[in-house]
Parts: structure tokens; C-alpha cells; sequence
């Protein structure tokens, strides 16, 4: 028996979108996570730029496909978070997950934020907080992981509070269909 999984065999596809300024690091990120991959000579992404790699999650597989987008202009980008975060709640569905990630941790010497800071700012924001590195691979599959796990969760849930509102019967309950079929037709919705 082959432990060999098809690229299509999967439960979910989750879409990931990177977001953020220029020079963050969210290619490496990317390439990180699904090729195991750093580049020392980054280059700005052009446009948008995808690549997918698949999880297990509760024994479900997960395919995560992850949008780099192209980075605007450098500032000091910590001040662009706000920004950001508005216009991802002006044109996104409110259920989405985000995670503000603290990238670039190897460079402590460097750091323009503090951990504290960015913790304090995702926890008045709602957001999950995780500080990476790309370059030594620090947090990088944590963070992905737990961005797909709190995607999955939300999916899930969602799916189990509509078979609850369906009355959609569990795994092997018995119902009795007589009854529904002729409440049914006492409505008029049948011909008999």
C-alpha cells in the first residue's frame, strides 16, 4: 500500500493572501513554507504569485494555496498594519482569519517593533500574533499551521451548526419518513 497522496486528493482548499509592505519578506515567507526555500537576493514580486502545499489537520488534508502579492512602497511598515487591516474588512467576508506576523526575527539587533508591541496591537485588533523568520525558518510553519487550523476550525463549525439547523440526521440515526411525507401533503406541497 503506498503512502503516496495525489496533488488533487485533499478535504478543503484554503486561499491565504500575503499582504503588506515591500522588503517584509512575504515571498520568502512563501517560499519557506512551501519549498523549504530562502532567497538572500529578493526581488519585488510583480503582480501576484501563488504556490500550494497541503496539511493535516484533525485528520483532515488540507491544501493551502498562498497568494504572495506585491508589496507597496516601503515605510516604516508597522504603521501601515492599520491600513491594511481596514481594507481587508471593507472587501473581505467578516469570518476571515488573520494573523499579523512579525517577520525578520533573526535581525533582534535591528528590530523596529517590539514583540510587545505587535502583541499588544494584535490583541486590541482580534488578530493572532506570531513573530517568523524566513531566513532560519523560525515560527514559519507554526504560523501557517495555525492560520489553516483556525480556518478549518471556523469551516467546520460552520458546517456542523447548519446539519444541526437542517435537523440533517448523524451517522446511522434511524428517522421515521412516514411522518414527514405525510406532513407534507397535509400542506398541499404533494400530489397524492
Amino acid at each position: 500500500m503506498s503512502a503516496y497522496r495525489a496533488e488533487d486528493d485533499y478535504d478543503y482548499l484554503f486561499k491565504v493572501v500575503l499582504i503588506g509592505d515591500s522588503g517584509v519578506g512575504k515571498s520568502n515567507l512563501l517560499s519557506r513554507f512551501t519549498r523549504n526555500e530562502f532567497s538572500l537576493e529578493s526581488k519585488s514580486t510583480i503582480g501576484v504569485e501563488f504556490a500550494t502545499r497541503s496539511l493535516n489537520v484533525d485528520s483532515k488534508v488540507i491544501k493551502a494555496q498562498i497568494w504572495d502579492t506585491a508589496g507597496q512602497e516601503r515605510h516604516a511598515t508597522f504603521e501601515n498594519v492599520e491600513r491594511w487591516l481596514k481594507e481587508l474588512r471593507d472587501h473581505t467576508d467578516p469570518n476571515i482569519v488573520v494573523m499579523l506576523i512579525g517577520n525578520k526575527s533573526d535581525l533582534r539587533h535591528l528590530v523596529a517593533v517590539s514583540t510587545d508591541d505587535g502583541k499588544s496591537f494584535a490583541e486590541r485588533e482580534s488578530l493572532y500574533f506570531m513573530e517568523t523568520s524566513a531566513l532560519d525558518a523560525t515560527n514559519v510553519e507554526s504560523a501557517f499551521a495555525e492560520v489553516l487550523t483556525q480556518i478549518y476550525r471556523i469551516v467546520s463549525k460552520k458546517a456542523m451548526d447548519a446539519a444541526e439547523d437542517l435537523n440533517v440526521p448523524s451517522k446511522g440515526e434511524k428517522i421515521d419518513v412516514g411522518k414527514e411525507v405525510s406532513a407534507m401533503k397535509s400542506v398541499g406541497c404533494c400530489s397524492s
